[in-house]
């Protein structure tokens, strides 16, 4: 109990001064001095950029963190997440057919496109991997990426014939540098939805312990599975509509969180959901350093962190080191 104190308050301490920190970081520069002495531009420029795209980076990272912990959780497989399980490709594809069929529609309707999609394409991955009669830890997350690939490519397909393919750009590449007052306030629904799930997080560890474990404790296993990956798809669907794709967070951050603290989600929900906020705000520091006054996507930073220590993972999961998947049988399991 100390120890999980102790690394809450860490945590908390370290992405309060990051996020400081972060608020004068851009192409252009002020200090407090300049708020606090009445220089209204650079006033301006915190409340309709810095603070705005502040929020949408800790609710992207806490949301897409959470959502990978929870999937990881009822598929009973470390190597399952939104990149891996097809609801960011899902939410791609949603987004696609709002531009497509109502092309002047309000981010809230191309959100509404983007739920549904991300919704279905992650329970069609479950369904398909719950009729793998023979599963690897290894093997489920590949099923997802391939079909993750089959929708890319209906989505990319889509966009070449309709010529709507530098349209659609800006939900393939993650980046915050659009984010902005009135341009962001859809992704805060990733805090009621991760309220949701830390209500419903002993619910989803029965889940995960498999149809017959739920049924003896008395746990509707299907309504309890869909509620969670419903949760999980809506808060990525959030975060593609706003910041675009932001592949691994949902992979790596649960992943670093359970290898030190265990497979108990309520009681790692909280440290990942930190640790995911600090981890993308990092990257999105360096990506607005790096090449100064110009900036680098945030889906690169990621992706260049994220891949490596996907392979240290991988690695250390056929070398039998770390714990990545539980004895028991799992969830998404028919």
């Amino acid at each position: 109990m100390l120890l999980r104190v102790k690394s809450t308050l860490i945590l908390t301490v370290l992405l309060m001064v990051c996020a400081a920190a972060s608020l004068f970081i851009g192409v252009v520069d002020f200090s407090v001095m300049d708020i606090f002495s009445g220089n209204w531009e650079a006033f301006e420029i915190l409340m309709i950029s810095r603070l705005p795209r502040l929020l949408a980076i800790l609710c992207t990272g806490m949301g897409m963190s959470v959502a990978g912990l929870i999937m990881q959780q009822l598929c009973m497989n470390k190597f399952v997440s939104p990149t891996t399980g097809a609801t960011i490709s899902s939410a791609q594809l949603g987004v696609l057919c709002a531009l497509l069929f109502m092309p002047g529609s309000t981010l809230w309707v191309r959100a509404g496109f983007a739920f549904t999609a991300a919704i279905a394409g992650t329970w069609i991955f479950v369904a398909l991997i719950q009729r793998i009669q023979f599963k690897d830890v290894v093997m489920v997350p590949l099923v997802g990426i391939m079909f993750g690939n089959v929708i890319g490519g209906i989505t990319n397909y889509l966009a070449y014939k309709y010529e709507m393919t530098q349209a659609l750009s800006s939900w393939l590449v993650g980046h915050f540098s659009l984010v902005m007052k009135g341009r962001y306030e859809l992704v805060m629904l990733v805090v009621p939805l991760i309220a949701a799930a830390f209500i419903f997080a002993n619910h989803f560890n029965i889940v995960g312990m498999g149809k017959d474990f739920s049924k003896n404790l008395g746990v509707s296993y299907n309504a309890v599975l869909f509620l969670g990956l419903t949760i999980a798809a809506m808060i990525t669907a959030s975060v593609v509509v706003i910041a675009g794709s932001i592949s691994y967070i949902g992979l790596i951050v649960p992943n670093l969180v359970t290898m030190f603290k265990g497979d108990k989600l309520r009681g790692t929900l909280t440290d990942t959901a930190l640790f995911g906020a600090l981890f993308v705000l990092i990257s999105d520091m360096i990506g607005r350093v790096v090449i100064a006054p110009y900036e680098l996507p945030i889906e690169l930073i990621v992706g260049v962190l994220g891949s490596l220590i996907f392979l240290i993972l991988l690695w250390m999961r056929l070398n039998g080191k770390g714990r990545f998947i539980k004895k028991a049988e799992g969830g998404c399991k028919g």
